[in-house]
């Protein structure tokens, strides 16, 4: 599943980076810290991969 937003693409490369232990947990926030928890190595590498090229920043709440 391709991130729909720059935003999100960004979060998922965060919390990829620390499911892997390349940063602390503790450093996360938002969204990227519940992506950590619920979501598994491959799902994050998936949107993190994403290009951002054509993405808004910030999808729309009511999209």
């Amino acid at each position: 599943m391709p991130a729909k937003s720059a935003a999100q693409q960004k979060a998922a490369g965060a919390a990829l980076s620390a499911k892997r232990g390349d940063t602390p947990e503790g450093k996360l926030k938002g969204a990227s810290r519940s992506m950590e928890k619920s979501m598994t190595e491959k799902q994050l590498e998936e949107l993190a991969s994403t290009k951002r090229k054509g993405k808004p920043g910030h999808k729309r709440k009511d999209d």
